[in-house]
């Protein structure tokens, strides 16, 4: 445990910093639930799957392989749970997944939408988009409105932001240049993919408004996993010294997103932002309504022809 964590005071739902995901889901008991996490074989992904199914849940474990997935379940109590393959980036991929996840039959109770990919070096893109968005959101965007359907009625969709959400390009999203080709930045773009998680979880609680739905975002805080692994020798340097100082641990940063997906107290605050396990205030751009509205708009015209190119092969078959 760092040092800050162990100086920093709960917040007002009784958990901070330094709270584990052990600790905030303690006498809970998740039997029955049905809890589909994406990025599951690693860093807090895997904490959170492993927290949850100790606590009886099933999990529908995605991974960007199915092998990555079953050796994932192995580490886990529990009989139950369910590989999914999912590449994010691949719309194929991800609409193969939700036909997986369809034909279980079973509602989901809790979609923990924690994978990603962060701060790539140079631009890399797919399918005509820059491929943190693309991964972070878009990829995400499809599988999760695909699947709304397939929600419990009190369903919970639990997002994984981050405070680099602060640091975006110009403009918050820039939708006239999404692929990167007019000007590139690891962070930056990074930044927009995380604020573009953020936007959704807004727009869909507001959506969810009039029912038991929840929707979530949450900033983690900051761990040394292997999703730095892009940043280079002087943020490797900065988290060799900063550990034991201040970052979390990866049993802490799974915390707030296992408290998210299933305390009962989190159930109050549809549509926000958190982070030690309490609402916390966004960016201007994190706030905005009309920019989480026009996000929206934007990525479904996106996803529309690869959720329909999918439809259209199935029947094909």
């Amino acid at each position: 445990m760092s040092l800050y964590a162990r100086l920093k005071k709960p917040g007002p739902s009784g958990f901070g910093y330094a709270s584990t995901a052990n600790e905030v889901t303690t006498g809970l008991d998740l039997t029955g639930k049905r809890i589909l996490i994406t990025g599951c074989n690693s860093g807090i992904g895997h904490e959170s799957m492993r927290v949850l199914a100790d606590r009886g849940a099933t999990i529908l474990a995605a991974a960007r392989t199915e092998q990555k997935a079953e050796l994932a379940i192995a580490a886990v109590p529990g009989e139950d749970h369910v590989p999914l393959p999912c590449e994010l980036s691949e719309p194929h991929s991800v609409m193969r997944c939700v036909d997986r996840v369809r034909s279980l039959g079973e509602p989901i109770d809790v979609l923990m939408l924690n994978a990603g990919i962060m701060a790539l070096p140079k631009l890399q893109t797919a399918h005509g988009f820059e491929l943190q968005f693309l991964t972070n959101h878009l990829g995400h965007f499809l599988f999760a409105t695909s699947l709304l359907d397939q929600l419990a009625p009190d369903a919970r969709v639990v997002v994984l932001s981050s405070r680099a959400h602060e640091s975006p390009v110009k403009g918050g999203i820039d939708f006239d240049n999404l692929d990167g080709s007019k000007g590139y930045s690891a962070i930056g773009f990074y930044g927009q993919s995380k604020l573009a998680n953020l936007l959704f979880a807004r727009e869909l609680g507001r959506r969810f408004e009039g029912t038991e739905r929840v929707a979530l975002a949450v900033h983690p805080g900051v761990i040394a996993t292997n999703l730095g692994r892009h940043i280079g020798v002087l943020a490797n340097v900065f988290f060799a010294v900063a550990n034991p100082i201040a970052l979390k641990t990866i049993p802490q940063g799974a915390a707030t997103q296992c408290w998210a997906a299933v305390h009962p107290d989190a159930a109050e605050h549809n549509g926000g932002y958190l982070a030690d396990c309490n609402p916390r205030a966004s960016s201007k751009h994190g706030s905005d309504l009309t920019l989480a509205a026009r996000l929206w708009e934007v990525s479904e015209k996106i996803v529309a022809p690869w959720r329909e190119s999918e439809r259209t092969d199935r029947t094909s078959a």
